[in-house]
């Protein structure tokens, strides 16, 4: 029988708010991160969110908001500071791999911690800058408030190619970022997300190397 948490229907309300459903395993993973996110925050500052109710509807909801355009097998989360979304991607997709990438070795120790607790085995933690980092070119490129968009395409761009996908999670519609796009990158879609329990507006843009 599941241990009560008293986090645990704001996380299934906000799932199912979004068309999804997760199995009870998917489901203490996903209570378990959470439960570390909060512990470590207070002495890491991994976020400045310190209400772990917030914490549910700012990060794990929102994280959970972009799942049905992870697509392909290898991923980078870039800038995952306390791993939104590359460890709740992790979580929710075991078959895949995710390579989480932050220049603060605070954050990459706590992510280390919660590879290792939950037995993440999908699951690579560099600390390194972006542009140090060598990979062979991934499906997707994930970034969740990490920079302009000009500077998240120019730093990953080793790590991608013309079938790689950039995925930038945004708040406010980037409108003059998008201007500043180098011009080897273009805009392929772009998705309003609602997120439960988020008010401010939240978008997804989608880009892509030009052939």
């Amino acid at each position: 029988m599941a241990v009560d948490n008293p986090y645990r229907s704001a996380l299934t309300r906000g799932a199912q708010a979004l068309s999804l459903s997760f199995s009870e395993a998917v489901i203490e993973q996903l209570l378990a991160y959470h439960a570390l996110l909060v512990k470590w925050n207070k002495a890491y500052n991994l976020t400045a969110v310190r209400d772990p109710q917030e914490m549910i509807e700012r990060h794990l909801l929102d994280s959970l908001s972009v799942l049905p355009f992870i697509e392909g097998q290898r991923w980078a989360d870039i800038g995952s500071g306390g791993g939104m979304p590359g460890i709740v991607l992790a979580i929710v997709y075991p078959e895949r791999q995710f390579t989480l990438v932050d220049s603060n070795g605070k954050k990459t120790r706590f992510l280390q911690q919660v590879k290792m607790e939950l037995g993440l085995s999908n699951v690579t933690v560099l600390h390194s800058r972006v542009e140090q980092v060598e990979l062979p070119a991934l499906d997707g490129i994930v970034s969740r408030a990490f920079s302009s968009l000009h500077d998240f395409t120019h730093w990953t761009r080793h790590l991608g190619n013309n079938q790689t996908r950039w995925l930038a999670m945004k708040g406010l519609y980037p409108q003059d970022e998008l201007a500043e796009l180098p011009a080897d990158f273009q805009l392929l879609t772009s998705h309003t997300l609602s997120v439960p329990g988020c008010e401010g507006q939240r978008h997804l843009l989608i880009l892509q190397r030009k052939d």
